[in-house]
Formats: structure tokens, C-alpha cells, sequence
């Protein structure tokens, strides 16, 4: 896949091109002005809620089983905290970099979304930690799998507030707090809604399939150019790959585009019989 440097995020999503350049290769993270617009309209809608009489869930009701608990206004903060720091209890040994990347990073595209009720500031908490290469520290197990990356993403929402430890750009481990005053990120003070809206999702198992994917793509291309090697060692012959003898035949897509590989790779080759 081609190495992006910088990704700009709107209201439309992104491309598996996109995630693989934010994980594994850096590319810088910028939010569109028509994603801040489309926060920015969805975030009146919270703030309205929040401040008026009628229950919302995760905003002025506590969530799952106690989701018809009220919530008294100046509580409601604290519930949100409470929420991230509840979840961030994954165990383990840490999961790759670029895992934590790609889950952060399909966070954010989640919220430039304008779908989640953010602030713009805590999406740009993301994008500050993505571009300073800060890597929050996320335990391997945990998860709860079709149910939500909860505690993952949990252990990622709390650096953003300061708390529990992350690796910075060089891979030293320390207190996500010492990471953000190197880099001037200050820490963000959650608000109505905004704990639900970064841990209520499957980021994680998403990220590493799109990663897998693309580990997949690049293998098959590699066994491809293997095959054709080995065909030219043992002076075989291309005539078996010829497209006439798959695609009309041999309805099968894989077969077909391996074959098209091969006698591409063949083509004109003075050692093939």
C-alpha cells in the first residue's frame, strides 16, 4: 500500500490506505473543517440534552443494567470519568504499536464523524497523541469482543486524561502525564456523553483485521512472484496460466487473478519453455 504522510479526516471515513499509514508508518492526522462543522452541530445537540429535563442514556442515566438510574447534573462529569476508569482493567503484556495506533486512529474517524456528540478538543486530544507518537499502553486481554473494545479503548481514553502510563515517540514507558507536558498536550476533562462515546466500539478488532488484510494482499502477491520464480528455475512453462483457461472455466476470483499474476509475471521471460 502506498505510505501516506498525512491523512486528513472528514465526515465521509477513511481507507485501509489510511489506517495502515497512521499505524505503521506515522503519517500525520488532520481534522477537515467540515468534520470540526459536523462536531461542532452534533455537540449542541449533547449539550441541549444534558441540560434538559429528559433521560438520555449515558448522559443523564448510568449505563447497562443501571441505565434507568437519574443522574444528578453535578454528577454527571464524574460519571463519565468513573466510566473510563472503571474499564481500563485489561491484563497482560501490551499489545503492538501499531495496534494501538490503528484502534486510535479508527477512534478518531468515529468522532470526526460528527455521529458521537465530542468536542472537537477531545478529538484533537487523538490527533495530538498521534502525531507526538505517544502510544498508550493497552493491555492484550480484556476485551469483550462483539460486545465493544471496552477496556482497550478505555486504557486509551485514559491517557488522554492524564492517567495510567504510554510509551512516547522512542518506546520509553512513563506516566501519561510526563508524555503530555514533553509533548504540550494538556490533559482533557471529559464532559457529557464523551466517556461512552470513546469506549463503545470495536476499534481494536478492526484495526488488526484491516492490518491483516493488508499483511494477507502482500503475501499473495509475494507467493505469486515466488511461483514464477520457481517456474523459470525448473523451466516450466506459462502456457498453463493463459486467462482463456481460468476465467471461462474456472469461475473462481482467486484463481483468476493468480493466475493473470503469473502469466504477467512470465510474460517475455527467455527461460520459460
Amino acid at each position: 500500500m502506498n505510505k501516506k504522510k498525512e491523512v486528513s479526516l472528514d465526515v465521509s471515513g477513511v481507507t485501509f490506505a489510511d489506517v495502515i499509514a497512521v499505524a505503521r508508518f506515522d503519517a500525520k492526522v488532520s481534522i477537515s473543517p467540515s468534520a470540526t462543522t459536523a462536531m461542532n452541530t452534533s455537540r449542541k445537540f449533547i449539550e441541549d440534552y444534558a441540560a434538559g429535563g429528559v433521560p438520555v442514556y449515558g448522559v443523564s442515566t448510568g449505563f447497562g443494567a443501571l441505565a434507568n438510574l437519574h443522574i444528578d447534573v453535578k454528577d454527571r462529569i464524574q460519571l463519565q470519568k468513573s466510566l473510563i476508569r472503571s474499564h481500563a482493567a485489561g491484563v497482560g503484556p501490551a499489545v503492538e504499536r501499531e495496534v494501538v495506533r490503528a484502534l486510535m486512529f479508527l477512534r478518531l474517524r468515529t468522532m470526526t464523524s460528527g455521529r458521537t456528540g465530542v468536542r472537537v478538543a477531545l478529538a484533537q486530544t487523538y490527533v495530538d497523541y498521534l502525531n507526538a507518537g505517544i502510544t498508550p499502553i493497552v493491555p492484550e486481554f480484556g476485551s469483550l469482543g462483539c460486545s465493544g473494545d471496552l477496556a482497550p479503548l478505555s486504557h486509551c481514553a485514559l491517557a488522554m486524561m492524564g492517567e495510567g502510563n504510554v510509551h512516547d515517540h522512542s518506546g520509553k514507558e512513563m506516566s501519561a502525564i510526563d508524555a503530555m507536558k514533553a509533548a504540550g498536550i494538556s490533559p482533557i476533562e471529559l464532559e457529557a456523553k464523551e466517556g461512552l462515546a470513546l469506549i463503545n466500539g470495536t476499534d481494536g478488532m478492526l484495526g488488526m483485521l484491516i492490518m491483516a488484510c493488508a499483511d494477507l494482499s502482500d503475501l499473495c502477491t509475494v507467493a505469486d512472484i515466488t511461483a514464477a520464480m520457481s517456474i523459470e528455475g525448473l523451466l516450466g512453462t506459462d502456457r498453463v496460466y493463459a486467462p482463456e483457461l481460468h476465467a471461462p472455466l474456472r469461475p473462481q476470483l482467486g484463481q483468476e487473478i493468480s493466475a493473470a499474476n503469473l502469466f504477467a509475471l512470465l510474460k517475455d521471460s527467455g527461460i520459460v519453455a
